[in-house]
């Protein structure tokens, strides 16, 4: 096996968790706005199908191929030819993934602070930085995650805390004043970041306990829409419907924070904060793209390919969009799409031509022994 670290089943949680929340904190609440209005805080909970159910359909795959990855039973299932390239287009789509979470990284650092830095440089460096961590391996990845999460989490929680005076609950009445069709248009982006939860299959393998996969599969899906409904509700309480022309509420939530006129301006804070969150969340990434792609070229080790991957992470990264209005408009239009068809329906593909396959060969077992013997 490439990865000799093991994870717990609760780190694979909380990387998972990262994965999916890092970045959505951030843009969730403004792209859920667009279409769902006040009504953006119900858009999470009908998101949160394509993410209970890619969990089941990755511990089912995985429980038909034990210590395999996607990359590795897409072969076993679709044959060598076929499944080769659909694990081409899954890594294609991962390395694209990859460098769009990068780009958003950069994105939020660049427009709310380095404002005079080059973008290469922003990505260039974090990406140096994952790399580091990438080599060191899975277990790495998961103390990463062990230990800075906590402090993310406390610090957001924090912010909302502190803004209670200023938050307005009145800003979510009337609910569902036009029905259910805005806040279900606005779940296409909370659906697609949570399909990501495919990416477990390339952690599964090197659980300390796989039998808990399921479980703290679905407890990491569940606590990833509890984030997106509490910080939709805490910038609907505090900007109200205003919060359609606000890119990153959260960062400017943190603004509005003033206690007794001596603790105030605590953005740079929030940054410096978001970073641990990000940096766990493209090294996870950066981490299952390497992984994926040294089981699709069959080598011996990862290791070799974790730069060469990562300068193209950078270069894809700078391709990806010309600028942030771009991203932002993307994400509530064709990139959810784009993420859905990858992540949800290759899995669901392979897990029905799987079970197809798994009936007829016990079919096939069975006619064997009806088989009269001469």
């Amino acid at each position: 096996m490439i990865e000799k670290g093991k994870i717990s089943p609760f780190q694979m949680a909380l990387i998972m968790y990262v994965t999916v929340v890092a970045t959505a904190i951030l843009y969730i609440p403004f792209v859920n706005a667009q279409q769902a209005n006040r009504d953006l805080w119900l858009s999470p909970i009908w998101g949160s199908l394509s993410g209970f159910l890619i969990v089941f359909i990755m511990i089912k795959l995985y429980k038909i191929y034990p210590k395999k990855t996607l990359i590795q039973y897409s072969e076993i299932i679709l044959g060598r030819a076929l499944g080769k390239i659909i694990g081409f287009i899954y890594l294609f789509f991962l390395l694209h993934d990859t460098a769009i979470a990068f780009r958003e990284y950069s994105e939020f650092i660049e427009s709310s602070f380095l404002f005079k830095t080059p973008m290469v440089v922003i990505i260039g460096s974090i990406a140096l930085i994952c790399a580091y961590a990438v080599h060191g391996g899975l277990e790495v990845v998961g103390r990463c995650a062990l230990v800075f999460l906590p402090i993310v989490l406390f610090f957001y929680v924090m912010i909302y805390f502190l803004l209670i005076p200023d938050l307005n609950v009145n800003n979510m009445f009337p609910i569902m004043e036009d029905g259910l069709i805005p806040s279900i248009k606005g779940s296409i982006a909370p659906h697609a970041w949570l399909s990501q939860y495919s990416l477990m299959s390339f952690l599964i393998p090197f659980l300390t306990d796989e039998t808990k996969g399921m479980k703290w599969g679905i407890a990491s899906v569940f606590a990833s829409v509890i984030t997106m409904v509490f910080m939709n509700l805490g910038n609907l309480f505090l900007f109200g419907q205003s919060i359609t022309n606000i890119p990153f509420p959260v960062f400017v939530a943190a603004k509005y924070i003033s206690v007794g006129k001596f603790f105030e301006h605590v953005e740079s804070i929030v940054i410096s904060v978001w970073v641990l969150g990000g940096f766990v969340q493209l090294s996870a990434f950066y981490y299952m793209l390497v992984l994926g792609t040294s089981q699709w070229l069959k080598l011996s080790s990862y290791k070799p390919i974790v730069l060469p991957i990562g300068y193209l992470i950078i270069l894809f990264s700078i391709w990806s969009t010309s600028s942030l209005q771009e991203m932002l408009q993307s994400m509530g239009t064709t990139t959810p799409f784009y993420f859905l068809t990858i992540q949800l329906l290759i899995p669901i593909l392979l897990i029905c031509m799987a079970i197809i396959k798994k009936q007829g060969h016990l079919g096939k077992n069975h006619m064997h022994k009806l088989k009269p013997k001469d």
